[in-house]
């Protein structure tokens, strides 16, 4: 099996080193098209390999040819949010950037399952689709992931039990507007709502969304990467060992959810195929109307897209 990540900044490091501690793949190959970069941060964890037992290969390039039978190729390209930037701040530097990986993934691994990670991700995502000609379940953004991660952690954290026990789902878009669904948050089963308060269950919900801008605030020069970098190898794993996860991953909807033609985080199972089912969810009136402010969003950053 054969992993490749686009991109050799913090977020794209941090795929490199969680797949090799997690041993998803034979081959990992970290790209990147400034010299050395790719090279030396693959090297650093490479010489880790004893550490983990990992007996793979790891390598850093910036011939992107040796994309060729990767599996996976997971895209964190691009330029990361500074403090009070917006992620549609970014549309436009980071779709061309988003555009040029993906003709090199066209080019090079045709029959690879793409995981876009760049932001801003539902209309990054789009770019990738577009751009490689891919059918639907073989390319996918990464956010529910990350976001459900964040909720979790929250929601343990004011409970003071253990992450491990705690369930959650969010949905929608990556960005201000997503959906932290409290109706199906649980620890063990036990539903949030009978264990926390609505005023605590509502600061739990804001912080989840702002979870990523509350990061940037604090570094000032940068933004998360270990938990990013974790969430796209859990579903990378899930894909090169066909473990049929349900994960909430930014998928094309084609009349899923009454949505159409945008990208958007749902829960779906990801087995060696990639998105094998999108699963659909009763909603509520209000959830229905939050989902759709999140397809409106989406579709005004699609259309602010330069011609693909």
């Amino acid at each position: 099996m054969k992993l490749s990540i686009i991109g050799a900044g913090a977020v794209g490091t941090s795929c490199a080193h969680w797949a090799l501690v997690k041993k998803v793949a034979e081959e990992i190959v970290l790209f990147d098209i400034v010299p050395g970069l790719a090279q030396g941060k693959a090297l650093d964890i490479a010489q880790s390999a004893p550490l983990y037992g990992f007996s793979g290969k790891i390598y850093g390039t910036e011939d992107f040819s040796y994309l060729k039978d990767s599996q996976v190729v997971i895209i964190t390209a691009g330029k990361p949010r500074t403090p009070g930037m917006s992620r549609e701040d970014l549309l436009n530097i980071n779709g061309e950037i988003v555009k040029s990986c993906s003709e090199k993934i066209k080019t090079y691994a045709p029959e690879s399952i793409v995981i876009v990670v760049s932001n801003p991700l539902d209309a990054m995502v789009y770019v990738a689709y577009k751009i490689t000609g891919f059918p639907r379940e073989r390319v996918m953004g990464m956010a529910g992931v990350l976001d459900s991660a964040r909720y979790r952690y929250f929601i343990a954290e004011a409970l003071s039990v253990s992450p491990r026990d705690v369930q959650a789902l969010v949905m929608g878009i990556h960005g201000d507007l997503m959906i932290p669904l409290v109706r199906y948050a649980n620890v063990s089963g036990i539903p949030i709502t009978e264990l926390l308060s609505e005023e605590k269950i509502d600061e739990i919900v804001r912080r989840t969304k702002f979870g990523g801008g509350e990061i940037v605030s604090l570094l000032k020069t940068g933004s998360a990467f270990t938990t990013p970098g974790l969430s796209a190898i859990e579903m990378a794993e899930s894909i090169l060992r066909d473990e049929k996860r349900v994960l909430t991953c930014s998928v094309l909807l084609e009349g899923e959810y009454g949505i159409r033609g945008v990208f958007l985080g749902v829960p779906v199972i990801l087995g060696k195929r990639g998105v094998e089912k999108i699963i659909e969810i009763k909603l509520t009136p209000e959830e229905e109307e939050q989902l759709k402010k999140c397809e409106e969003s989406c579709r005004a950053l699609i259309e602010s897209l330069p011609n693909l």
